[in-house]
């Protein structure tokens, strides 16, 4: 059941279309999240989602009634934005009981609610804690137990984990992801963090200049990204030009490789995408693309090389050790071409 829908909705800053006319809907109990990099419009799109701005044109349906003028305190959606704007002269108890006391709730369903949430968020026991005694992501977990204590339909988070560090930042992904499976409520996540998008998502939605570029699931949009942008922010990628021959035959500087792609046109210019984890060193009777190393990087996990084939720049990742000016040979297996068609990106 779509629960949101958005259609032409459009917001315009100083003559310029900060959001062009997306079209999107989204789920019930669906973790959506807005990906793509500074100024693409996707806070800008949670903000009207929110109500605190308002559309030059389009419309917001919730449940399929008109949303776009509602005020924000009359619509069942709640905000987590990254300034966590907890009060600091209250204790997390009432921090989290804020919303529940304006809107005259009982006192014992007050109490039950926030300690419920407290429980939710792991911290049991903190409930007369003063905010300033809190670390970062203990905060961060108080923004989201009072946004959540009023059991709205919708929460919307603007890059909340982005002042937390990497380690606690990847901890709160689960975390966020468990809530939310828990609580069954509709997440619209905004980040310009891919590793975010694609560890929580059922959805992602690419945007780039208020366009968006990709709506799919984290498996689909990185394994087939329909654009080069797309490609390229999702991961790291070898982007190069190509040559479509025939269906399921691609030339790439001078030489042809089988692929598994259909529907191009004989010798249509197209962008062929070959994730750097799918280039595996090989022996040279098996190779597809070969050259000379021209950088190793320790990746922790793996080595990230560069090498050059015949004025081609190609990135590995291997957990093989490799030297600077080696030969290496690569081998990529049909599949693993991914061909585009050459559009003009947004």
């Amino acid at each position: 059941m779509n629960l949101i829908e958005l259609k032409n909705l459009t917001k315009i800053y100083d003559n310029e279309k900060v959001v062009d006319e997306i079209n999107l809907y989204i789920r019930e109990n669906e973790f959506v999240t807005l990906l793509g990099p500074s100024g693409c419009g996707k806070t800008t799109t949670l903000r009207m989602i929110g109500g605190f701005v308002q559309p030059d044109d389009g419309e917001i349906l919730f449940n399929g009634e008109d949303l776009t003028v509602v005020p924000p305190y009359q619509r069942q959606i709640n905000t987590v934005f990254q300034r966590y704007a907890l009060f600091p002269h209250l204790n997390v108890y009432e921090n989290i009981a804020f919303g529940l006391r304006i809107n005259k709730t009982p006192k014992k369903l007050i109490d039950s609610k926030v300690k419920r949430m407290l429980k939710l968020v792991n911290l049991e026991g903190y409930e007369k804690r003063k905010i300033d005694a809190l670390s970062g992501g203990q905060q961060q977990r108080i923004a989201i137990a009072r946004a959540l204590v009023n059991e709205p339909k919708v929460l919307l988070l603007d890059e909340p984990l982005g002042a937390l560090d990497l380690k606690l930042r990847k901890e709160m992904q689960i975390e966020l992801k468990a809530m939310q499976q828990e609580l069954g409520i509709t997440f619209i996540y905004v980040t310009h963090d891919q590793e975010e998008a694609l560890t929580m998502s059922d959805n992602i939605v690419v945007m780039k200049n208020g366009v968006i570029q990709q709506i799919g699931s984290p498996i689909d949009i990185y394994n087939e990204p329909k654009n080069a942008f797309v490609a390229d922010f999702i991961g790291e990628s070898n982007i190069v030009s190509g040559i479509m021959k025939k269906d399921c035959l691609v030339e790439i500087n001078g030489r042809q490789h089988e692929c598994v792609d259909v529907g191009f046109s004989t010798d249509e210019a197209v962008d062929v995408v070959i994730r750097p984890e799918d280039m595996n060193l090989c022996q040279a009777d098996q190779a597809t693309f070969s050259g000379q190393v021209q950088s190793v990087v320790f990746k922790g996990v793996h080595y990230e090389i560069i090498f050059n084939d015949n004025g081609q720049t190609w990135m590995v990742h291997t957990t093989k050790k490799v030297n600077v000016d080696d030969k290496v040979y690569i081998k990529v297996v049909p599949e693993d071409f991914h061909i585009m068609k050459k559009v003009t990106i947004c």
